[in-house]
């Protein structure tokens, strides 16, 4: 058999979940068996760094963003339309909202036979206006009989794509995000020590881009809730991570008081070591997929206190590794973590438990074999003599 000329298509190179998932798949796929391809907007944190892999013809958009945009979209349309023609692409593979409908179509108005969808978190949610989450659903709708098969990460998303209407039992196929859970060995004593964590002092952190669907100003909200409630511990909290509400973020660190209290770090690329640094992780974020951050947490052996975007349900099981509280809540949040804080004990029995619940079915290596293996029967499915 030929090698099959596959085209991943994601928004925006930028240090998310839904990127560190297409580049699992661009370092390490089988080049005996495909030609891999990459379309994606030409800005991003991490474009530099696609460009430079070995064996990916990458295709830079200018047109290409996340803001609905009709000329825009026009013009990204017909560019990739024009790439899936120029390399004669059998399998089309779309992460993210925007480049999933975009690049779905482009694999219908080209003549592509296969075509997967990543759900990396459905694009409607319950924080948009009524009108907005309609309109998204129904792109959905409209685009989901283009799609042969809906790679979704959590049970969850599965439940809320067939209870919005979107394909049919059969179009969908369970798959869990799987990362290199060794890489969470590291030690955190570098780290505390470049950010002046002295002792016992205590660090809570979380990763995140930092734009609405994290909410990073309920992170901060959060950080004066509990220094607030423990005034006579030492604790820092830790923003890792950039985006478009920065300027906000570092204003309302000032506003609050908590120079000294809060670090912004920005993008760093040391997660590991990060993680490793923190006593707890917290997840602010207002709607989800399955975020990487939050496995990446419990794989370092972190306790994790998180909002309840859906898919966290599934490994954070409240009062053993971790908690759940609803979106907004910084009051029951700041609870929790302050609970955590003054039982010592009890934090590292649940990061102990944490750990354990990051099991082999997150493998990299199993999420690439399952992946594959979809490709290749798709492939003979649909391109058989």
């Amino acid at each position: 058999m030929r090698k099959i000329n596959l085209l991943y298509v994601v928004t925006k190179l930028e240090l998310g979940g839904a990127q560190q998932y297409v580049f699992s798949f661009l370092t390490r796929l089988d080049r005996e068996k495909f030609n891999i391809f990459l379309f994606t907007s030409d800005e991003g944190y991490l474009f530099a760094e696609a460009a430079a892999l070995k064996d990916v013809t990458l295709e830079g958009s200018r047109f290409l963003e996340r803001r609905i945009n009709p000329i825009r979209d026009v013009a990204t349309l017909c560019q990739l339309c024009a790439f899936i023609k120029k390399n004669h692409i059998d399998i089309v593979h779309t992460n993210s909202s925007k480049a999933g409908i975009i690049g779905r179509w482009a694999a219908k108005l080209t003549g592509v036979k296969a075509v997967i969808h990543t759900v990396h978190g459905w694009p409607f949610h319950e924080y948009q206006f009524p009108w907005v989450k309609f309109l998204f659903i129904a792109m959905e709708r409209l685009t989901c009989g283009l799609t042969d098969v809906f790679i979704v990460t959590s049970e969850s998303d599965r439940v809320k794509g067939l209870r919005n209407g979107i394909g049919t039992e059969a179009q969908y196929a369970l798959i869990y995000i799987g990362f290199n859970r060794q890489r969470f060995t590291a030690s955190g004593e570098g780290v505390r020590n470049e950010l002046a964590i002295k002792g016992n002092n205590a660090l809570v952190g979380t990763v995140a881009c930092l734009k609405p669907q994290k909410a990073p100003l309920d992170f901060i909200r959060l950080a004066s809730k509990v220094a607030e409630k423990n005034p006579d511990l030492k604790v820092k909290f830790l923003l890792v991570g950039d985006g478009v509400l920065r300027k906000r973020v570092e204003r309302a660190v000032h506003r609050q008081g908590l120079e000294g209290k809060v670090i912004l770090t920005g993008w760093r690329r040391d997660i590991p070591e990060l993680l490793a640094a923190m006593d707890i992780f917290v997840l602010t974020s207002l709607w989800e997929g399955f975020p990487f951050a939050v496995l990446e947490a419990m794989a370092s052996g972190r306790p994790v206190v998180a909002t309840d975007t859906g898919a966290l349900r599934e490994v954070v099981d409240a009062g053993s590794n971790g908690y759940v509280v609803p979106p907004r809540a910084m009051e029951a949040m700041a609870e929790r973590v302050s609970f955590l804080l003054r039982h010592k004990d009890k934090m590292r029995q649940m990061g102990v438990q944490a750990k354990k619940t990051v099991g082999s079915e997150f493998d990299l290596e199993r999420m690439l074999d399952l992946t594959e293996a979809l490709y290749l029967k798709l492939y003979s499915q649909k391109y058989a003599l």
